[in-house]
């Protein structure tokens, strides 16, 4: 397959082989504490993230940087013209009042005109403040309040009514644009005698040093807090990436480099992809919604090279290919695929970084084989080109890691908060390492405390939250930002994160148990959808088990039982339950017994971002999980008695 064929290429080239190189600290016991590389990109001197667009349309104004789709087709935005659409709405901004310093919060989902406000708002000397499309009133009440925001663009008729019934009683509610009436239209117009010169003025006052935006954490323990990033925290972040895997993708595809971005531009990762590809001049596309029904579509349509997701997306894309194979009758042949693609991936990585012979030939024709019936059709799902991808957000499974490196797409995971600017570790481009999260992104370091904490310094990382000092020095104390995460480095630099400090459990027995493994792990196999693995104080370690209704209307089908049959009906179903209990065995097969999930309950209802359930990144919010379900998780261990 191709993408193993381009790895042997590019490790010929010792200038890419020799991109990530880290700097190891080891404790007296010979443990590595503390990883380093050195950046790839310089923290500049001057500018801020603003120029970009110019010095595009400076460089290379024909260059195809964008691509928007218009009645059905994808039409290509040159860098000349993206310029002067986000100096038309620049200007714009500055008739309709904002200040050089001044906020404006776009609540919109991932389309063309969130970049273009984007650019527009730092050309006018400004700083965004990204709000999820999805927060009630009182959430944007709060994020108005304290960013200070006096100009939003919204998405929706929706969007704007809830705007203006969470800041109804300020004594200055902020003025509303609306994308889908045309606030770029009205925008262009209000601005039509602001002269050029005044947007190049404002935006060439920016330093690297200035406030360019101010993105709120999801908040799944408490209030969200608002990340302070500067232009060089983002500069740091897309510039060190692109450096890192740019060359490497044009070494191995000889092929134009796009993507088609789908991740929330509401959330930091979104946003620094695109700064990453307009830098690297990588022609990037807008989609809005991660629901795999609806992407696939359009995928096949955009046809990118590369993709960024998150786990949910392969774990779907995985579970089509599953459900297909099912519904004709195959589900023991695409079982036998995923075991193969495991063992195939496993081994030729293994011979690729110098640790075993490589697949022999017998696994290499049942591999040739399931090419065929399988793996191929896995490609097509993502349109066809996609040779890498990038997930963050959470762990990706290894397995599933490893049979979509067997399918000819190599994940490289990555790891990072809002306050590192997205990415802090990323797996390097020739130093594949499933089951981690790779090695500190170039110009970052990592290291481990005492407590198996991991903590980040680097040009990544955030210098404040906005009107919380007491928060700041919590995680900033002594330079390096504590993450609250755990995690351990192997002995050659990479990241595991093994789950977070603050959701440790510990049973009555004294077993501290970190459940985000278990979950992740459980959340992988269909007909699981969301879980909640609980054990605090408890004998025990439990699971709730809320059923993913895509995967509850394929299993009914496929048993020729009713659609729409009440989860009350089946939750005693004998095959539903062992079907559960195999992703709970599996599960399981990460853990200790000690660790290992002795029970579980299947629980009526879905955690979504509507019920407060799962934060707009697709997160569980823990505490509010156990708040909802506190009589069934007592139910679940008064029937372990």
């Amino acid at each position: 397959m191709g993408v193993r064929k381009d790895l042997k290429r590019a490790a010929r080239r010792s200038d890419l082989a020799d991109r990530t190189r880290a700097e190891l600290v080891r404790d007296a016991s010979g443990t590595v504490r503390e990883a380093r590389t050195a950046p790839l990109a310089a923290r500049p001197a001057a500018g801020s993230t603003a120029d970009i667009p110019f010095t595009n349309a400076a460089e290379a104004p024909d260059a195809v940087v964008l691509r928007r789709e218009t009645a059905g087709t994808w039409r290509p935005v040159t860098a000349a013209a993206f310029a002067r659409e986000v100096t038309a709405v620049a200007r714009g901004l500055v008739a309709a009042g904002l200040e050089p310093g001044g906020g404006v919060a776009v609540m919109s989902r991932t389309r063309y005109e969130w970049t273009v406000l984007d650019f527009a708002i730092w050309a006018a000397g400004g700083r965004t403040v990204p709000v999820y499309p999805t927060s009630s009133a009182d959430q944007v009440e709060w994020i108005v309040r304290d960013s200070g925001v006096r100009h939003i663009v919204t998405e929706t008729a929706g969007n704007t009514a809830t705007v203006r019934t969470g800041t109804a009683d300020h004594p200055e509610p902020p003025r509303v644009w609306e994308l889908d009436a045309g606030a770029l239209t009205d925008l262009t117009t209000l601005g039509r005698d602001v002269p050029d010169e005044e947007v190049t003025k404002r935006r060439t006052a920016l330093t690297p040093d200035t406030v360019a935006t101010v993105c709120y954490t999801s908040g799944t323990t408490g209030r969200p807090k608002g990340c302070v990033l500067t232009h060089a925290n983002l500069h740091a972040e897309a510039a060190n990436t692109v450096e890192l895997l740019h060359p490497m993708f044009q070494e191995v595809t000889g092929e134009t480099a796009s993507t088609l971005l789908f991740l929330p531009l509401a959330h930091i990762l979104g946003r620094t992809l695109q700064i990453a590809c307009l830098t690297g001049r990588i022609e990037i596309g807008h989609f809005p919604s991660i629901r795999p029904d609806e992407l696939r579509p359009a995928l096949q349509k955009f046809r990118p090279t590369f993709l960024v997701g998150v786990p949910y997306l392969f774990e779907k894309i995985h579970d089509t290919g599953r459900a297909t194979a099912e519904r004709l009758g195959r589900g023991a042949s695409f079982e036998r695929a995923h075991r193969i693609a495991v063992r195939f991936g496993q081994a030729h990585l293994d011979r690729f970084l110098g640790r075993g012979k490589g697949p022999g030939p017998g696994l290499r024709a049942a591999w040739a084989l399931y090419d065929l019936l399988v793996y191929r059709r896995v490609r097509k799902e993502l349109g066809g080109r996609v040779r890498y991808a990038i997930s963050g957000g959470s762990p990706l499974e290894r397995d599933l890691n490893l049979f979509f490196y067997a399918a000819g797409i190599l994940v490289y995971e990555g790891y990072g908060l809002t306050e590192t600017t997205a990415a802090a570790t990323l797996v390097p481009p020739l130093g594949p390492r499933p089951g981690t999260v790779g090695l500190p992104v170039p110009g970052t370091a990592v290291r481990i405390a005492e407590d198996g904490e991991v903590h980040i310094k680097g040009g990544i990382v955030f210098g404040a939250y906005r009107n919380n000092p007491a928060a700041t020095d919590e995680v900033l104390g002594d330079g390096w930002f504590a993450t609250g995460d755990l995690g351990s480095l192997d002995d050659d630099g990479y990241l595991t994160i093994t789950g977070r400090k603050k959701d440790l459990l510990v049973t009555s027995g004294g077993k501290n148990v970190s459940p985000a493994v278990l979950e992740d792990r459980l959340r992988s196999r269909p007909p699981v959808g969301q879980c909640l693995v609980v054990g605090d104080n408890r004998p025990y370690v439990a699971a709730l088990v809320a059923l993913d209704p895509d995967a509850i209307a394929h299993w009914l089908a496929v048993r020729g039982l009713p659609a729409g049959t009440p989860l009350s009906d089946l939750v005693d179903d004998p095959r539903l339950r062992a079907d559960v209990q195999r992703a709970v065995d599996h599960a399981n097969a990460a853990v200790s017994r000690a660790e290992s999930i002795r029970a579980f309950r299947l629980i009526d209802g879905e955690f979504t971002e509507g019920n407060g359930l799962l934060t707009p990144s697709l997160k569980v919010r823990r505490h509010a999980a156990v708040k909802a379900y506190a009589a069934e998780i007592d139910a679940l261990y008064a029937a372990g008695r």
